[in-house]
């Protein structure tokens, strides 16, 4: 299993990279699936302060073998010196069981599979420096599945060991090394929580090149001062956010929407009609449309969906006035795709190559200053 290609192949039939706001919109389509953990939810133990100072915490960080995220598809050249940025990513969804709110560690299905997510979501990054990538007790797909208090708190649960980790991050990586932040669905939502409680406001922020939060809304009014950062204007840019939510037309968002308009933001004023953060990622959040042509690679799967390539112009991109990122035409990239053409599943593949020069082009002028 674990040489299958990325994460487009481990159990993608329940969508579970979808796990994370969008999967909320889907409840009434999923109920029949029964994916919401029949068990008691079960208040986690906090971890020892030490949990994530070894490497078995983590699925990569430096010095430990093996690391998922050095993986590259056909078409990509392995750089000739890694970047000098320590790289933070929070791995999405891998947990499908029922037996428990939190994914256990010691859950091999869960496990392997988010190496397999990391392998495509993470390895555009790996070139601008060390990967820092941490295992922790991630929320069932099913607590996106319900309106059970349960949920939320497995959530809570889940972000405990994210903040753990980041603080090993920190305390391990040289003070002075700049920093990237990266996750998709529930790991960018732990990212946002991350970024407000972590970054804004603090000297760390000065440390940030950019944060990638792919795959989960942000209000730019509600949510945006509270994280700290700026949204990307230009690929030139540092010290700020790269975020967006991939949907082929035509789109339908309305579900995402109306779940969007019935919640809070982090400075406590509502949610409701207020444009989402979109920055397109094949010009670094320059402007809101990008022609295909600016795509300098789409990874996609081979037949025997053990490697990828990178196919070059495959799709454009456009951020509309509600924050959604359409990218045309329904693209043939796998059959993973949600309903009402969401390409959410694809959101880091689909601009795999512009990704990766983004991260290192970002590195480089922040170097520069």
């Amino acid at each position: 299993m674990a040489r299958k290609f990325l994460y487009i192949v481990a159990s993608l039939i329940v969508l579970v990279i979808a796990g994370g706001f969008v999967m909320r919109i889907y409840e009434s389509e999923l109920t029949e699936l029964a994916f919401v953990p029949t068990a008691k939810f079960e208040k986690q133990a906090a971890f020892a302060p030490s949990k994530y100072a070894g490497s078995d915490m983590w699925f990569a960080r430096p010095g430990k073998k093996g690391n998922p995220a050095d993986w590259l598809p056909t078409g990509a050249v392995k750089a000739e010196v890694q970047g000098s940025a320590a790289i933070f990513f929070v791995h999405p969804t891998s947990y499908i069981g029922r037996d428990y709110w939190n994914a256990p560690l010691d859950d091999v299905e869960s496990q392997d599979r988010a190496r397999l997510f990391l392998r495509g979501l993470a390895s555009p990054f790996a070139g601008a420096g060390e990967m820092w990538a941490p295992r922790y007790r991630q929320a069932a797909i099913g607590s996106f599945l319900t309106t059970k208090p349960e949920g939320q708190q497995a959530l809570d649960a889940a972000y405990q060991d994210v903040l753990l980790a980041f603080d090993e991050f920190v305390s391990k990586v040289q003070k002075d090394r700049p920093i990237i932040l990266a996750g998709h669905s529930q790991g960018a939502l732990h990212l946002t929580h991350l970024l407000k409680d972590r970054v804004a406001g603090k000297p760390i922020a000065k440390r940030i090149v950019a944060a990638y939060v792919v795959g989960w809304p942000i209000s730019v009014p509600a949510d945006m001062l509270e994280m700290g950062l700026p949204a990307c204007a230009s690929p030139d840019d540092t010290s700020c956010i790269m975020a967006w939510q991939s949907f082929a037309e035509p789109a339908e968002y309305d579900r995402i929407v109306k779940v969007y308009n019935g919640t809070t933001g982090f400075n406590g004023t509502a949610r409701k009609d207020t444009p989402m953060l979109c920055t397109n990622p094949l010009n670094g959040g320059a402007a809101p449309l990008a022609e295909m042509k600016a795509n300098l690679g789409t990874l996609k799967p081979d037949a025997k969906l053990e490697t990828g390539e990178l196919v070059v112009g495959a799709v454009p991109a456009r951020c509309d006035d509600k924050g959604f990122l359409l990218i045309g035409d329904p693209p043939e990239v796998g059959p993973y795709v949600l309903p009402g053409n969401n390409y959410h599943v694809y959101d880091i593949p689909l601009f795999w190559a512009n990704v990766r020069a983004d991260a290192t082009w970002r590195l480089q002028k922040f170097l520069q200053k």
